[in-house]
Parts: C-alpha cells; sequence; structure tokens
C-alpha cells in the first residue's frame, strides 16, 4: 500500500507582506487553526432538450467570479499583533502568502493581495487571550509549485 504524502500543521505557513516594492513575507506569530479557501460563484442556465422539449432541461453554470479567505485564529501574541493592526489600518490590500511544504522539500505556494476582514481578541478568564482573523481576497490569487533540491 503506497502512503499519500502530507504535510503536518508547522508546515503550513500563512505570512503577509512587510509592503516593501520587493516584498519580504513573514508569518505572524501565534495560530493554532489556519484556513485558506478558494470559491467560485456562478450563473446558472436551463438548456432545454431541442429535441424533446418535455424533457426536463439540463443545467449548465458559467463562473462569474473567482475569490479567497483566509481565516486563523489562536494565541494573540505580543509580536503579531503590529502586522495585525497595520493591515487593518489599511485601506489597501496587504499582499499574502500561503505556502503548504512538503518532507520532500516541494511545496504549493498560493500569492494574492487581501484585505483584512475581521481582527477579534478574545479572552476569558483563567485562559489566555486569543485572537481570530478574516481575510478576503482583492484580485487574483497566483498558485505555484516549487520542487525541492
Amino acid at each position: 500500500m503506497a502512503l499519500p504524502t502530507t504535510i503536518k500543521f508547522g508546515k503550513f505557513f500563512v505570512r503577509l507582506s512587510d509592503g516593501a516594492e520587493t516584498p519580504t513575507f513573514a508569518a505572524p506569530c501565534g495560530f493554532t487553526s489556519k484556513s485558506f479557501n478558494r470559491t467560485k460563484t456562478f450563473g446558472e442556465t436551463n438548456l432545454p432538450d431541442c429535441d424533446n422539449p418535455d424533457l426536463a432541461p439540463w443545467s449548465v453554470r458559467d463562473t462569474q467570479s473567482r475569490s479567497g479567505s483566509i481565516t486563523g485564529e489562536g494565541v494573540l501574541a505580543k509580536s503579531a499583533v503590529p502586522a495585525w493592526e497595520a493591515a487593518f489600518a489599511s485601506e489597501d490590500s496587504i499582499e499574502c502568502e500561503v505556502e503548504f511544504e512538503y518532507p520532500d522539500g516541494d511545496s504549493d505556494i498560493y500569492t494574492g493581495a487581501f484585505h483584512l476582514e475581521s481582527f477579534e481578541i478574545t479572552g476569558t478568564r483563567g485562559e489566555r487571550v486569543t485572537a481570530s482573523i478574516s481575510m478576503q481576497s482583492d484580485g487574483p490569487i497566483t498558485y505555484e509549485r516549487t520542487t525541492g533540491a
């Protein structure tokens, strides 16, 4: 039996750009869960059978838009707060990079502009203060597979 190649949580990176012309990406500390999601919205049209108009038509779908989102939550790390505050304060989106690094050195890398939609800080007595974020894409997200050495 051949087992699939998989990765652990620590090799799933969400990085924010420093905003420089040639950006440097850094992963804010604190995430204990992360999610990267891409979606499409569709227009739907029913196509009738021209030879038998009494048959139920088939629905066909055309892509109207594509979107991506990044979410995460975890402890509120002091070192990460300035990056999240800057992203929230900005009227512009920021460049982000999502990377999945495999044991053989290969990586799947997604890069695009995202707006920080929400930055929620929560505390419960007797526990650590946590933060959760939600980011929405602002334009295209590119995909690249890199191969290890």
